[in-house]
Formats: C-alpha cells, sequence, structure tokens
C-alpha cells in the first residue's frame, strides 16, 4: 500500500527538530566590553546586524577582536560602529580590510530614531557592549548608556565584592550542615 510522504511519520531527525523548535538560535560571544559595564550604566540594549567584508568575518571567526574603544553614532539616519578593532586576516590578501573603519549597523528605522533622540540628552552615549554570531549572522549588541561617576563605579564594586561574600558563607554553611 502506497502511504504519501506527507503523512509518513518522521524518523530521527534531532537536528531537525534543534532548527526547527529554536527560533532564537545559539549565540556564540566573540567579543565582550566589560569596561564598558564597568563605565557605565546601562539603560536600554540593543541587538544589530553588521555590514562586513569577507575577511573582517573570517578574522571575527578566529575570535581576536576588541571593543574597548568602540562606540556607535549616528549619522543622516544611519548607525555606524566606530574604532572597533578586527585584525587584519592573517590569509587575507589584496583584499584585506583596515582594522578599525567604521562599520554600518542594522537597526530598524524606529530604534534609530530613538537611540538618536536619547543619545543626544547630556550624558548619554551608545556603546558595543558584545559582538557575536546568531544563526551564522554576525550581530553586536549595543546599549543606551549613562556615564558613570567614579563613586558610583566603587559602589557598584563594592556591591559586587559584598555579593560576592555573601555567596561564599551562604555555600560554606550549607557545606557544613551537610558535614554534620
Amino acid at each position: 500500500m502506497y502511504v504519501p510522504k506527507e503523512s509518513q511519520p518522521k524518523q530521527g531527525g534531532g537536528a531537525a527538530k534543534a532548527r526547527d523548535g529554536e527560533k532564537g538560535g545559539k549565540r556564540k560571544i566573540v567579543a565582550q566590553n566589560k569596561k564598558a559595564r564597568h563605565d557605565y550604566a546601562i539603560v536600554d540594549t540593543y541587538e544589530a546586524g553588521l555590514v562586513l567584508t569577507g575577511t573582517e568575518v573570517k578574522s571575527l571567526r578566529e575570535g581576536r577582536t576588541s571593543l574597548t574603544d568602540g562606540f556607535v553614532q549616528i549619522d543622516r539616519g544611519e548607525a555606524w560602529l566606530h574604532n572597533a578593532h578586527i585584525p587584519e586576516y592573517h590569509q587575507g590578501s589584496w583584499t584585506n580590510h583596515s582594522a578599525r573603519r567604521k562599520r554600518k549597523l542594522l537597526l530598524h528605522r524606529e530604534e534609530i530614531d530613538k537611540l538618536e533622540s536619547k543619545a543626544q540628552e547630556t550624558g548619554h552615549t551608545i556603546v558595543p557592549l558584545a559582538l557575536y554570531f546568531k544563526d551564522g549572522r554576525a550581530k553586536a549588541e549595543i546599549a543606551l548608556a549613562r556615564g558613570k561617576k567614579e563613586y558610583d563605579k566603587r559602589q557598584t564594586l563594592r556591591e559586587q565584592q559584598d555579593r560576592r561574600e555573601s555567596d561564599r558563607a551562604i555555600a560554606a554553611a550549607k557545606r557544613r550542615q551537610r558535614g554534620v
């Protein structure tokens, strides 16, 4: 008896399930800007696509990039990533890219307008937080941020240290309880 292919039960297909069931996809982080989280209070975050050349993508996949001095600027209705260091691809030829060129960010018009209006407020800036691959495409996590004062930075470090110490004390108490 002939059964049409559509009505046949699917066999195996573990990879197909992962592909179909996962809309968000897996993030493979290439670079993070930890200094930005220390120097700025993050107000809002956005995910933006990156316009890259072939050698830039290959260099990103090697994972040797830095966002430390990077910043985002809105120019004539377009978002641009400045000072992100993506080193030249070591196997590249004359088609290699320059390491610190400005790169276009792909955002929706509403997002660009919102970022532009908020960034013009005193004390606000747009900084890159991370570069990563999502479903094979290069993405940048950018944030609208407000600069921290020196005492705010010290306060944040103190809170982190206090949280770490309390977690250690709780863990030690749990270990003692189990040992009894």
